[in-house]
């Protein structure tokens, strides 16, 4: 038995930035996961998804990503993808801070 397809939205990153970007319903990507376009159906996933992954001059790595869908637009599900949202961490630890 199959699990029931469960909202989602395209997240991959920018190419040149490396920031974690969003696909939009207009297939533009945008680095707001609130504008980022909902995926309820699993072949129209399926589909957008590979429309997302031919960016390759702009995107590295688009992949599904599991989101609820609230008042303020949709919000991740795994901690992963929350994170991803906040941006990069670029404060100094680790091998940053021996330098």
């Amino acid at each position: 038995m199959s699990r029931a397809f469960t909202p989602k939205v395209i997240t991959a990153n920018a190419l040149l930035e490396g920031d974690a970007v969003w696909f939009t319903q207009d297939s533009t990507w945008t680095g707001d996961i609130a504008q980022a376009e909902v995926l309820t159906d699993e072949a129209d996933a399926d589909l957008r998804l590979l429309q997302a992954q031919a960016q390759q001059d702009r995107i590295a790595g688009a992949y599904l990503a599991d989101v609820t869908q609230t008042a303020d637009g949709p919000q991740p599900t795994h901690f992963r993808e929350t994170f991803r949202t906040r941006g990069p961490s670029n404060y100094n630890h680790g091998k940053q801070a021996e330098a």
